[in-house]
């Protein structure tokens, strides 16, 4: 219970490597937020977590949308008073051979791998100097 009382946003984190990560993080302690584009899925893996005796909760998030990355984290900050841990976990691939390779593939990678990091980082960072304590993870 290394995470008792600390509050962990994971986004991308419905499945794959950010939900294992996810469940690591609530059976350490930390209160989860399970963050993803697919609100189904989201909340699937929220409840498993929840299931456990854990705590858990899901939220459908954009990480490409500034302003549905700002709403999100109002809302947690309103639910829970903080956000100790942001762990940016979200991403997306397009393969395909870089000759083959559209522009609107390599666009929505761009959107969701780095600029994803930036509007959540950003946004959260914010919340983290007031309680000057923070820890992010981009993955």
């Amino acid at each position: 219970m290394k995470l008792k009382g600390k509050i962990a946003l994971i986004t991308g984190s419905a499945r794959g490597i950010g939900k294992a990560i996810a469940v690591k993080l609530a059976e350490e302690g930390a209160k989860v937020l399970v963050a993803d584009v697919n609100q189904g899925e989201a909340d699937k893996t929220s409840e498993e977590i929840n299931s456990k005796g854990l705590i858990s909760k899901a939220y459908k998030l954009n990480v490409t949308d500034s302003k549905e990355v700002e709403s999100i984290v109002s809302s947690i900050i309103n639910d829970f008073g903080k956000i100790d841990i942001l762990i940016n976990n979200a991403g997306i691939t397009r393969d395909n051979l870089f000759i083959r390779m559209k522009e609107e593939e390599w666009d929505q990678v761009i959107a969701v791998n780095l600029k994803g990091v930036f509007n959540c980082t950003k946004e959260i960072v914010k919340h983290m100097l007031k309680a000057r304590y923070g820890k992010i993870i981009n993955i």
